[in-house]
């Protein structure tokens, strides 16, 4: 019994706070977890940024419906639907991923929740459980999955080497070169393909 386990940003669609850094004139909040391996840290920082220029949730909404997935996503996501279960794990919101999801034919997605005050201040996140991605990937294999995983990022890398198969997907060079053992591809089809052989 297979499954895949896919990251969402930068493999599926693009970096939500990249898109919003660019939308709101605040180039600090393009870091990512490519740049920060530690999520927490990360979020903190953002939040910071965010109650410092009174920003809150409905102006990063504003930006996320104007995203679409990354070209041929959809159609890579359907193929692999097709052939086996697939669920996305994502360290992102369900406040900010549900229009995303849409786009995307309302696929399976495992993420977080962010606190958000009356007035739309994002006061806080709830992560649905510590190390998410790498645990759900090992209560999947304690339920008799073979998990096979792909993403672009620090947060992904436990996933990826935990299972039976894992690739990089269109990450960064300085992560190829730490995880030279990891796959790494550019495009959906050679992903899809791997993935298939795999399977």
């Amino acid at each position: 019994m297979n499954i895949v386990c896919l990251d969402l940003e930068g493999v599926l669609v693009p970096e939500i706070w990249i898109a919003f850094a660019k939308a709101s004139g605040i180039p600090e909040l393009k870091r990512t977890t490519r740049d920060e391996p530690d999520y927490n840290k990360l979020m903190a920082w953002r939040l910071g940024i965010l109650k410092e220029h009174h920003l809150g949730l409905k102006e990063i909404q504003e930006t996320i419906a104007l995203i679409d997935p990354l070209p041929g996503a959809k159609e890579f996501l359907d193929e692999l639907r097709s052939l086996t279960q697939v669920i996305i794990i994502s360290d992102t919101f369900t406040q900010f991923a549900s229009p995303l999801m849409e786009k995307l034919g309302w696929p399976t997605i495992f993420c977080n929740s962010l606190e958000v005050a009356d007035d739309g201040e994002i006061t806080g996140f709830r992560m649905r459980i510590e190390d998410s991605k790498y645990t759900t990937v090992k209560a999947l294999q304690s339920i008799g999955y073979d998990t096979i995983a792909s993403g672009d990022s620090y947060n992904d890398l436990k996933m990826i080497e935990a299972g039976k198969a894992g690739f990089l997907f269109r990450t960064t060079e300085k992560i190829k070169a730490d995880y030279p053992h990891l796959p790494a591809f550019e495009e959906y089809q050679d992903l899809l393909q791997a993935i298939k052989q795999a399977l």
